[in-house]
């Protein structure tokens, strides 16, 4: 197997490089095509999220691979190499299999258990076939991730009990209000939602992120007034999603205006600079503002943190959190992904080996046929009848000589020393899996002789 894993994440990095590092949904393809044209790398595929940057590849050469996409991401992210280096992380074959098995099932983000990475890995799989940079081994590295991935969410609890980002973040302004004495106004217990109730909160960008955190604040409130202002460069979005949440659209440049009578500002724009200043935020005379800063590079000029009634909760904050997933739930997450784990390398393995028995039994197949045109030559005569029952009798014959070896090399093929074994057969019986003339190609001797 050659399935390569070079990326950075919140395990590896700060935010701050991961926002000079994340690829712009734009300029995903035309990263992709320059990966593509490596004479290492065969196929690629990337994910870029708020906390992931990684490079999925088959590849012919591994350590000139890695120096590829390294020196891509390196570029992009407008750092040297070695600079970056020290971020990256490196899985290649089983290992790789078994991260990208991880990293979809949600066991492997800054959340545990959360569902949005399934999504996300599945867009990156349809930019790749869209720019034509996925092959037979990404395409079933990935399907199998993607299944594998639902059947962790279904099976497990981990999908009820792993909260998004959204869902961390607005647990921290629920917190903020709490310690404000701004929840249970009418003396009564009430779920953590009820804290958001009433509260004016600020969506700033209307895309996957902006819809997820108005599907989050609506599931918060559980059905109570929802008070939302949706802001987005395309009015036509922020009008869409408003609609949705029962709120109303505003225009960018009513951006500080708005915020001034917001308790809560939730911004996952997809913009690549700062779009809320210091000077945006206006003194708020005791009433605090929540800032939930989830974008990825950063919305919100951090130095926002520093300023009286302003709680500002960005990625870096969130990354301490925890899990919201039991230590029972990740164990049973934990054991599916190791199970089809080891069902998708044995079928990687007979695949790989499949390529040997077809061009042993091919190599068989030519024998015969040259033997039968020697009786041919040898006995012109020869009754047609008889001739048919020779040719049965011999491909009868040599298809029980071959089918031990070749059942035994699949099976054999699921082990450790499986690719050995197919080595030895190429080897013993001069086989050319790969050659000109399909599987049939046989390499001639150095002498020059006869084969056969």
């Amino acid at each position: 197997m050659s399935l390569l894993v070079v990326g950075l994440s919140h395990h590896s990095a700060p935010v701050p490089v991961l926002e000079r590092a994340s690829i712009p949904p734009d300029s995903m393809i035309k990263v992709l095509d320059e990966l593509h044209r490596s004479d290492s790398i065969s196929e690629v595929m990337a994910l870029s999220t708020c906390n992931r940057i990684e490079v999925y590849a088959d590849v012919a050469r591994f350590h000139p691979a890695v120096v590829d996409i390294s020196t891509v991401l390196a570029r992009l992210a407008g750092m040297g190499v070695n600079e970056l280096g020290v971020h990256l992380y490196v899985h290649f074959a089983e290992a790789a299999a078994d991260h990208l098995l991880q990293v979809t099932s949600g066991l492997d983000s800054m959340v545990v258990g959360e569902s949005q990475i399934l999504g996300q890995m599945r867009t990156a799989y349809a930019t790749g076939t869209e720019a034509n940079t996925v092959g037979r081994v990404l395409h079933d590295a990935s399907q199998t991730a993607l299944r594998v991935g639902k059947r962790v969410h279904s099976e497990t609890g981990i999908d009820r009990a792993g909260a998004s980002v959204v869902s961390v973040a607005l647990n921290h302004a629920v917190e903020v209000f709490r310690d404000a004495q701004q929840c249970d106004l009418d003396g009564t217990e009430r779920e953590p939602g009820h804290c958001l109730i009433g509260k004016r909160i600020v969506i700033l960008g209307a895309g996957s992120m902006g819809a997820l955190a108005g599907a989050t604040l609506q599931r918060f409130v559980g059905g109570g007034d929802l008070d939302a202002v949706v802001i987005n460069r395309s009015p036509e979005k922020a009008r869409r999603l408003a609609g949705i949440l029962g709120g109303r659209a505003a225009h960018l440049e009513d951006l500080a205006d708005e915020i001034a009578q917001a308790d809560v500002l939730i911004s996952s724009t997809g913009a690549t600079g700062i779009v809320v200043e210091t000077e945006d935020i206006r003194p708020r005379d005791g009433r605090p503002l929540v800032i939930l800063d989830i974008a990825l590079p950063r919305d919100v000029d951090a130095a926002a943190s520093l300023m009286s009634d302003v709680h500002y909760v960005d990625l870096e904050v969130l990354r301490n959190s925890g899990a919201m997933v039991s230590d029972e739930e990740v164990a049973s997450a934990t054991a599916i992904v190791a199970t089809e784990l080891r069902a998708y390398l044995e079928n990687q393995q007979a695949l790989a080996v499949a390529p040997t028995v077809t061009a042993l039994r091919a190599r068989a197949a030519q024998v015969v046929d040259g033997e039968l045109l020697r009786l041919d030559n040898r006995l012109p005569g020869l009754d047609e009848q008889l001739r048919a029952e020779v040719a049965t009798a011999v491909r009868r014959a040599v298809d029980k000589v071959l089918h031990a070896p070749t059942v035994r090399v699949k099976e054999l093929a699921a082990t450790p020393e499986g690719n050995a074994y197919a080595a030895a057969l190429r080897e013993l019986f001069d086989l050319d899996p790969a050659g000109p003339g399909s599987v049939t190609a046989v390499k001639k001797s150095t002498s020059g002789g006869d084969p056969t």
